[in-house]
């Protein structure tokens, strides 16, 4: 598991991953309105629509937040803008690679912000394809191991659910899948253990290890900017943090 994965993995259970829990129901309300608006609001003919509903209940989204959303996304009320789904590439302090996905309503104000982030933060933004080449997308999904389970026990029902690979960190187990195995894999896995999260996301290829701790922190800092932005989803870097400056940041 990457040095970031895991800081990320601990802000999640400090209560504080994705900035706000306000901000993951907003991610949450614009996969939903987005999946509404390319194959219709009925979640029985639309299973796109039906997996983000899902997700979001898997998140505690109030009904009334994804009843809304829907409605949004066929076009109640009239005057909504449509959502979008993009993404831009780009480099942070010390060379990282990083790719912010996001999903706004208004690309001129997210490319905006997303270049000013990175600016301020010691980073730039690249041309597409720039930095792509270094990750590829797979399934992840976070189990935390409890005093009552084995982490081989884990192991053996990952392996049963067909996952590409498996690693274990401070009674974490992460596993990656395919993507085509990815939704496969989390309903299995969620009928038998909590889930710490499970998204498809970007996974570098290699990463880059940062030994100095003000370097990280400020990279962190970076990474934290971009995700409290309203337009940015995912944040996802090449970034490497060693396990005792991880220590002294936690």
């Amino acid at each position: 598991m990457s040095g970031h994965s895991k800081w990320s993995t601990i802000k999640h259970k400090k209560g504080a991953a994705d900035a706000k829990r306000g901000k993951i129901f907003t991610k949450h309300a614009k996969l939903v309105t987005i999946a509404a608006q390319e194959g219709g609001g009925d979640p029985e003919t639309n299973p796109a629509l039906k997996t983000a509903i899902d997700k979001a209940k898997n998140d505690n989204v109030p009904n009334i937040n994804i009843e809304r959303a829907i409605k949004k996304g066929t076009g109640e009320p009239k005057d909504g803008n449509r959502i979008e789904e993009f993404g831009y590439e780009g480099y942070g302090p010390e060379g990282i690679a990083i790719i912010i996905n996001c999903l706004s309503d208004n690309k001129n104000r997210a490319y905006t912000n997303v270049r000013t982030i990175l600016s301020r933060g010691g980073g730039s933004l690249g041309g597409s394809g720039c930095v792509n080449w270094m990750f590829k997308k797979k399934g992840t999904i976070q189990i935390e191991v409890n005093e009552n389970q084995k982490q081989d026990d884990i192991e053996l029902q990952a392996i049963d659910a067909g996952v590409e690979d498996i690693s274990i960190s401070d009674n974490i187990v992460e596993i990656s899948t395919t993507v085509d195995n990815f939704t496969q894999t989390e309903e299995s896995l969620r009928k038998k253990f909590t889930l710490l999260s499970a998204k498809i996301g970007m996974i570098p290829d290699n990463t880059v290890k940062v030994d100095n701790v003000d370097k990280v922190k400020r990279i962190l800092q970076l990474i934290d900017a971009l995700n409290e932005d309203e337009d940015v989803a995912d944040v996802y870097t090449n970034l490497n943090i060693s396990d005792e400056i991880l220590a002294s940041l936690s």
